[in-house]
């Protein structure tokens, strides 16, 4: 058996599997649903989420399988990804450089770490700069592509 057939078998399994908890929640009915679910049992409901989160892991675990392999094949596309994570991991250093911490209250009663405030903060910058990086090449290669002609 190839590897075709078990993935199509698998597909088609985890498909009905899902389609069966749709039926069952379908045949079910709404209201029936709610009063469960305000009553702490959530029945089908929760098994299709189960499932999702199976699939969901099954797909990453294969994305990164696959991508490892890839790149443990060929030293030129690994050198080019390190190099890519290390200029990644360095806008994040120099964004984490410029951000500050306060400790700030939030809606339900819990305050937010100056710690927790200052990662938050190097998110957002990191966004930003990374916005300013992809805008400022797309315009050095228009403007490069202009004078080339």
């Amino acid at each position: 058996m190839n590897i075709q057939k078990i993935t199509t078998l698998v597909c088609a399994s985890i498909g009905l599997l899902g389609v069966l908890f749709l039926l069952f929640i379908i045949g079910k009915g709404d209201d029936a649903i709610e009063m469960s679910a305000l009553q702490g049992d959530y029945g089908f409901v929760s098994y299709i989420i189960y499932l999702a989160q199976f699939t969901l892991a099954i797909t990453i675990l294969i994305t990164l399988g696959f991508s490892g392999k890839n790149l443990a094949s060929d030293k030129n596309k690994l050198k080019s990804s390190l190099m890519s994570l290390g200029a990644f991991l360095f806008v994040i250093l120099i964004a984490f450089l410029f951000s500050s911490g306060v400790e700030t209250p939030m809606k339900d009663d819990a305050v937010l770490s100056a710690s927790g405030s200052r990662w938050v903060e190097t998110g957002i910058r990191t966004f930003y700069f990374l916005t300013v990086i992809a805008l400022g090449a797309m315009a050095f290669n228009s403007i490069k592509n202009l004078i080339k002609k």
